[in-house]
C-alpha cells in the first residue's frame, strides 16, 4: 500500500510539473490519469484479508448519494475526493500535518460560504457587497503576516472610521429629511421632534401607557426600504402596550384615537439611536404607517374591603398567642 501511495504521489508531482510547464491541464486528463495510474494488485491470502477487504467494499454502499446530498460533492470531481482520501492513508504524513491541512480546507469553506456573507451584512450601506476574492486575499495575508496594506489594528481602525463616516452620513440625511418634511402640508411636529400626518382620524378612546393596543403597521427607511410590515403576516395585527415599543411609537399611540391611521416620522433619538436593529442601520430616521385598530383598556382593580380596625391580639415573636401570666400564690 505504501508503494502504491508513493507511486501516486510521484504521478501527481509529475502532473503538477507538466501543468506549470504548459500553463493548462484539462480536467478529463486529470481524471484519466487517476483512473489509469498503476497500482499494486491487492492480494488476499487469509480470511482476515478477505473479510476486511469485503467490508471495505461494502462500506462504500450509499456513500456517493451521501457525498452528493450532504456534502455537496460533484461526482465529476471524485478524483479529487480520492486524492484527499489517499492523502490521509499516506503514512509519510504525520497526524498534525493532516489536522492542519483538514482545518485549512474547512476554514476555506467557512470563508467562502459564510464569512463573506456575514461581512456583507456588516458592511451594508458602506459598500454594496464584499468582494469574495479580496476578502480571501486579506484573510490569507493576515495568516502569512503580510502587512503590506493592513495589519490587524490598522484594519480595525479603517473599518471603524468608515462605519463612523457612514453613521454620520445617515444622521445628516435624517436631519435633512425631517427639516424638509416639517414644511410639507399636513405634517405636525411635536416638541419631542416626532412628526406625524393624519391619514384617517378615528373617534375612539385614546390609549394610556397601561392599556394595550392592536395595530397594523409598515416601517421603512427614508430611502423607501421596507424593513418590517404586519400586513405581510397572519394575523396582520400586533398587540402590545405603548411602553413596550420605541419612544416615537409610545408618544404617538398615546395621542391618536382608536380607528386612526397616522404616518409617523421618527427621529433617530426616538427610535433605535446608535443601535443596529435588523435591517435598520444605527442613527436611522424611520417612517411608519400605523393603523390603531383597537384600544384595550386596562382592568380597574376592585376596591379592597375595609380592614378590621380592632386592636390585634398580642403575639409572641414566633407569631403564637401570648400566654397569660400565672397568678402569684398566696
Amino acid at each position: 500500500m505504501k508503494k502504491t501511495i508513493l507511486l501516486a504521489l510521484v504521478l501527481l508531482t509529475s502532473a503538477s510539473f507538466c501543468q506549470a510547464a504548459t500553463g493548462k491541464k484539462d480536467k478529463k486528463d486529470k481524471k484519466k490519469a487517476v483512473a489509469e495510474k498503476v497500482v499494486e494488485p491487492v492480494v488476499l491470502t487469509t480470511k482476515t484479508d478477505s473479510m476486511s477487504y469485503a467490508m471495505g467494499v461494502e462500506a462504500v454502499n450509499g456513500l456517493i448519494p451521501y457525498l452528493q446530498s450532504q456534502m455537496g460533492v460533484d461526482t465529476a470531481y471524485m478524483y479529487k475526493f480520492i486524492e484527499g482520501f489517499e492523502s490521509v492513508l499516506d503514512k509519510e504524513k504525520n497526524e498534525k500535518e493532516l489536522t492542519a491541512y483538514g482545518a485549512g480546507i474547512n476554514i476555506a469553506h467557512m470563508v467562502t460560504a459564510n464569512m463573506t456573507k456575514q461581512a456583507s451584512k456588516n458592511a451594508a450601506g458602506i459598500i454594496d457587497e464584499v468582494d469574495t476574492d479580496k476578502f480571501s486575499q486579506g484573510f490569507l495575508s493576515a495568516l502569512k503576516n503580510d502587512h503590506t496594506h493592513f495589519n490587524d489594528s490598522t484594519a480595525a481602525a479603517f473599518i471603524t472610521q468608515k462605519r463612523e463616516e457612514h453613521t454620520q452620513l445617515i444622521k445628516k440625511e435624517g436631519d435633512k429629511f425631517l427639516a424638509e418634511n416639517a414644511q410639507k402640508e399636513g405634517v405636525k411636529t411635536l416638541p419631542s421632534g416626532l412628526q406625524y400626518r393624519v391619514l384617517r382620524e378615528g373617534n375612539g378612546p385614546v390609549a394610556t401607557n397601561n392599556d394595550e393596543v392592536e395595530v397594523k403597521y409598515e416601517g421603512r427607511l427614508i430611502d423607501g426600504t421596507v424593513f418590517d410590515s404586519s400586513y405581510k403576516r397572519n394575523p396582520q395585527t400586533s398587540k402590545f402596550r405603548p411602553t413596550q415599543v420605541i419612544k416615537g411609537w409610545t408618544e404617538a399611540l398615546t395621542l391618536m384615537p382608536e380607528g386612526s391611521m397616522w404616518e409617523l416620522y421618527i427621529p433617530q433619538n426616538l427610535a433605535y439611536g446608535e443601535r443596529q436593529a435588523g435591517q435598520i442601520p444605527p442613527f436611522s430616521t424611520l417612517i411608519f404607517k400605523v393603523e390603531l385598530e383597537k384600544v384595550i383598556k386596562a382592568e380597574v382593580k376592585a376596591e379592597e374591603p375595609a380592614k378590621d380596625t380592632a386592636a390585634p391580639k398580642a403575639k409572641t415573636s414566633t407569631g403564637t398567642k401570648a400566654k397569660p401570666k400565672a397568678k402569684a400564690k398566696k
